[in-house]
């Protein structure tokens, strides 16, 4: 799964404790009635059982002291971001100088040690100290992972192999629904959100440790290839560009990244899209809450929206491959998501068209991030752009996790008309860029096409290692 969105659901159980509209222990939780029969057998008990403050006692028990603004989970939850923005860029382009496996291998295990190592936090200032650690690792994960494949897949498979990969962050929300359903009705020794750090963060550190022998390096320098393979697989990765032949940066490609225009359109598309990501990821349930169900009925309800969006995504995503246009799909995606926060803004009496909204806003704003990924992985000709590019938008995206993890408070339950109305209004905005772009990209091609020819073969070899996209006979993706 998706790190990223796999150390956002583990965070639920706290989230569950400290905001929303009612403020609960788990004990509590268990006793929320969910039927007029169970509302009678409760109002049969002493005011003490049934009150639902929580009590000095047991909020000594919970790491952040009950919370009750859900300001100090807003802080533990945004921390991740901060160390995970300033060492995108140097990460990614660092790790052109080590094989794949290694550094991919190393991230995961950190990252998966980290995430148990909270599992320990008693404080605020431990969860902050661990939830920055998993920045760092996560760094040099996240935006390295669409480098790796585009060493191994063409511009006409990204799209598909992307929607692989991201959707798993979407898989991760379902069954993060119900592992957090699972955790919250175990009868252990431990606080339940510390165990489930546990089940999330050994995997992750066992897949690690596989890695740095199972994940093959590039295409020139893998064991896993004979040699006719590697000739083949060479081929493939100079189709339409020029690969580079072995771990070698070129400085001059890091200069341009940062004067690329569209990998700024990119980041206002991707930070818009990660706000709503960082919303609806840490706060689905809470929303869910508001519909009228209890704690782990909520849990449970996240399942579909997500299982949803994982098929939409991929056959987003396979359309996008197959039209060779990534930029209609990525404005009709955000689209979608913006509709689904306009109908929460708008609607609130019927709870299945507040439902049907969730399924709107995974759908697009996972589709959103899942084919911008694809989109960008061919634009920029060259590797070391790509190294240098991909985690510039990235990181321009980040910050709008950082927004979407502040703007549902508990103060402003349960109609949340601020987180609501931003995210909509940047998933619109996403629109309009992904238009933008989409069109000045068929600009550029057609201009090219004038002034140099038209490109008959669009998976021949271009020569991209000295002007990288600004190659005459380089071709985009719109």
């Amino acid at each position: 799964m998706s790190p990223r969105a796999s150390e956002e659901l583990e965070l639920q159980p706290l989230l569950d404790s400290q905001s929303g509209p009612i403020d609960m222990s788990p004990s509590q939780q268990r006793e929320f009635p969910d039927d007029k029969a169970d509302i009678e057998k409760i109002e049969d008990r002493p005011a003490s059982v049934t009150s639902l403050e929580t009590s000095p006692e047991e909020k000594r028990l919970d790491t952040l002291g009950g919370d009750p603004t859900g300001t100090l989970f807003d802080w533990v939850n945004s921390a991740f971001f901060f160390s995970y923005i300033l060492c995108q860029i140097p990460a990614t382009v660092a790790s052109k100088l080590f094989p794949p496996r290694i550094w991919l291998g190393c991230a995961a295990i950190g990252w998966g040690l980290s995430s148990t190592l909270m599992s320990t936090g008693f404080n605020f200032a431990g969860l902050l100290v661990a939830r920055i650690s998993l920045g760092v690792f996560e760094a040099g994960f996240g935006p390295g992972i669409p480098l790796y494949m585009s060493l191994w897949y063409t511009k006409t498979e990204m799209g598909l192999r992307m929607a692989y990969w991201f959707g798993f962050a979407a898989v991760a929300g379902a069954f993060g629904g119900l592992i957090a359903f699972g955790v919250q009705n175990a009868h252990i020794a431990m606080s339940n959100w510390r165990l489930l750090f546990i089940v999330e963060g050994i995997p992750t550190v066992i897949l690690g440790v596989l890695t740095l022998w199972l994940l093959p390096d590039r295409p020139e320098e893998t064991a896993f290839l004979n040699d006719q393979e590697r000739k083949l697989q060479i081929e493939r990765m100079n189709r339409g560009l020029k690969a580079d032949v072995g771990r070698t940066v070129n400085k001059k490609h890091i200069t341009a990244a940062f004067k690329d225009w569209r990998l700024y359109g990119a980041g206002v598309l991707y930070f818009g899209a990660n706000c709503a990501l960082a919303s609806i990821s840490a706060f689905l349930p809470t929303i869910i809450k508001t519909f009228g169900f209890t704690n782990a009925r909520a849990q449970l309800l996240t399942v579909p929206p997500y299982a949803v969006c994982a098929v939409v995504l991929c056959l987003t995503s396979y359309c996008s491959d197959r039209l060779q246009s990534r930029g209609v799909c990525v404005a009709l995606s955000a689209a979608l998501g913006g509709l689904g926060y306009l109908l929460l803004l708008t609607v609130h009496d019927n709870n299945h068209v507040r439902y049907f909204a969730t399924f709107c806003i995974t759908s697009g704003t996972y589709t959103v991030i899942g084919v911008v990924i694809a989109w960008f992985s061919h634009n920029l000709g060259s590797e070391t752009k790509r190294a240098t590019g991909i985690p510039l938008y990235m990181a321009i995206g980040q910050c709008g996790s950082v927004l979407g993890s502040h703007l549902f408070p508990a103060t402003e339950g349960p109609r949340y008309i601020k987180g609501f109305a931003v995210s909509c209004a940047l998933e619109f905005l996403g629109t309009i860029v992904a238009l933008i772009l989409t069109l000045s990209y068929r600009i550029d091609n057609r201009q090219r096409d004038r002034k140099y020819g038209k490109v008959v073969d669009s998976e021949a070899t271009v020569e991209t290692r000295e002007l990288a996209d600004k190659a005459p006979m380089f071709r985009y993706v719109p």
